[in-house]
């Protein structure tokens, strides 16, 4: 048990700073607007150096020690009294990045929105503080009730967004994010309640110890799976996403791409795998299948496309595919290396996004026929979009090598076949990365409105600084990573393979489809 409750100044800091937000009021919109931004900027930059403190253990706070996988910074409190549900908190080596990346892309989103946004300016950042907090809810919640707050409470602040400050069809893309996910969330629900009756209790780590019939085993993880395989989104519920991302506001993309995404494959390596192991190897081959059309698919989608955002998100959506395969092939490599790749996926596609909202703030177009020659006015501009776009692709040295090379190694023992097959996407990805980058950047300056146009300010570049540092960091020393992560992943596999031995049936789908 953590002696000062840091999961809880860490998780509700952004919320209490956006109450006191709602009341700042001036007669000036602008002085409101200003002081808005800054308030929301600090409490954001206040909540990165907790969690920056808790993983490195900086100054007052307990180190995090990544020898163990237990859960670290516990908090335990009574909240539904005899029900049995209880607000408790706690990370480990699975959960504790996702909790850093939330509050790592928090104040570059609010930098990246201080001239973007004009109108509504105190809702908006006040949607953005209130986002924060049930991101990191979200990831420290250990009683399944608590989760599925959060999990659900990520709905209400990222649909205003969407709705409120995005593009001219807005509602429509709000509505379809908030419909597709909700209607998973309800049968996630079902689950939930069906988990408290069997076992008696919401304790995500006493269920993850609980022994679950087979039977009720397949059917809780196809609820669960109904959730999360949208989140993620896989093949075929990831329609939401392109529109969700084309109308959403420069800074909603970002959190999309960066943060929500993994709120999928987290529930997979939570809940999925762990508490449902029987019904998690059964559906091993459908899962593959399902990843293997969404990498084939969805980059030759993303080949055809002319606008550059939906291009981004179809690209999100192959490379998710990665971590489907990584956490579902359940060994070391594979599983350690889909945490990596979500993680680096989360930084370089907020980057690919930010790139696409430098040049949509000046010329409002993000049509790829709309540019060209780019690197003639803005030579940092092309600079950092190669960077990030060379992560994308998976250059040695950046943070994309990394997880996709840990996921083909792992993908390559579990399923020889599947390897070969999303090995595919990789070639396919460079060949639209590439194409976008020439597209864009490379060519004659012709069009006379690009003449003119400028190059990074000030204020770009220090949103892209930190983004850049993370991309090389992760891709030149990954231990800093892979190593808290390990013992988590260690322990989350040998519990899965002893209880399919328990069960007597290995991870042989084939033997478990026979019983």
């Amino acid at each position: 048990m953590s002696e000062i409750p840091w999961l809880s100044i860490l998780t509700f800091l952004p919320t209490v700073v956006a109450v006191g937000l709602w009341f700042v009021n001036d007669e000036d919109p602008e002085v409101v607007a200003s002081n808005v931004r800054g308030g929301a900027l600090l409490a954001s930059l206040a909540t990165l150096a907790i969690a920056f403190g808790l993983w490195t253990g900086y100054g007052i706070f307990n180190h995090f020690d990544p020898a163990t996988h237990e859960f670290q910074f516990v908090e335990h409190r009574e909240w539904f009294g005899e029900g049995g549900f209880a607000y408790h908190m706690g990370i480990d080596g699975i959960s504790l990045f996702f909790v850093v990346l939330s509050a790592f892309l928090t104040p570059l989103c609010i930098l990246a929105s201080w001239t973007a946004i004009k109108t509504r300016v105190k809702e908006y950042m006040i949607a953005f503080l209130v986002l924060e907090t049930m991101m990191i809810g979200m990831f420290c919640a250990l009683d399944v009730v608590l989760f599925y707050v959060f999990f659900e409470g990520v709905l209400v602040p990222m649909f205003l967004i969407i709705g409120v400050w995005g593009g001219p069809r807005r509602v429509y893309a709000a509505f379809k994010f908030f419909l597709y996910t909700l209607l998973g969330s309800v049968l996630m629900l079902l689950a939930i309640i069906a988990m408290y009756y069997q076992a008696g209790t919401t304790d995500i780590p006493t269920l993850m110890a609980f022994e679950f019939a087979r039977d009720m085993q397949i059917w809780m993880w196809l609820a669960f799976f109904a959730s999360f395989a949208v989140k993620v989104p896989m093949w075929p519920v990831h329609t939401w996403l392109p529109d969700a991302h084309v109308e959403a506001p420069t800074a909603g993309s970002v959190i999309l791409a960066g943060v929500l995404l993994k709120m999928g494959g987290y529930g997979f390596l939570r809940f999925s795998v762990p508490m449902m192991p029987e019904a998690s190897a059964y559906f091993t081959p459908f899962v593959y299948g399902l990843s293997v059309v969404a990498v084939i698919y969805t980059s030759l989608v993303a080949l055809a496309q002319t606008d550059m955002k939906k291009l981004i998100a179809y690209s999100s959506v192959a490379h998710m595919a990665f971590v489907t395969v990584g956490i579902f092939a359940m060994n070391e490599q594979a599983v350690a290396g889909a945490i990596f790749q979500m993680l680096s996926h989360g930084v370089v596609s907020s980057a690919l996004f930010l790139i696409v909202g430098v040049v949509y703030d000046r010329m409002h177009s993000r049509d790829i026929a709309a540019y060209g020659g780019l690197v003639h006015r803005m030579p940092k501009y092309a600079a950092v979009f190669m960077l990030f776009m060379l992560a994308s692709v998976g250059l040695p040295g950046t943070s994309g090598f990394v997880g996709e090379l840990l996921v083909m190694v792992g993908a390559f023992r579990a399923n020889t076949w599947v390897a070969a097959l999303i090995a595919t996407g990789m070639v396919l990805g460079a060949a639209y990365m590439l194409y976008l980058y020439r597209r864009v950047i490379f060519g004659p300056l012709v069009k006379e409105e690009l003449k003119s146009i400028l190059d990074l300010d000030r204020r770009e570049m220090l949103v892209f600084a930190p983004l850049i540092v993370a991309v090389l960091w992760m891709g030149i020393f990954p231990m800093t990573f892979l190593g808290p992560i390990e013992a988590s992943v260690t322990n989350l596999i040998g519990n899965y393979e002893a209880a399919l031995a328990a069960a007597g049936v290995g991870a042989d789908p084939s033997v478990l489809a026979a019983r």
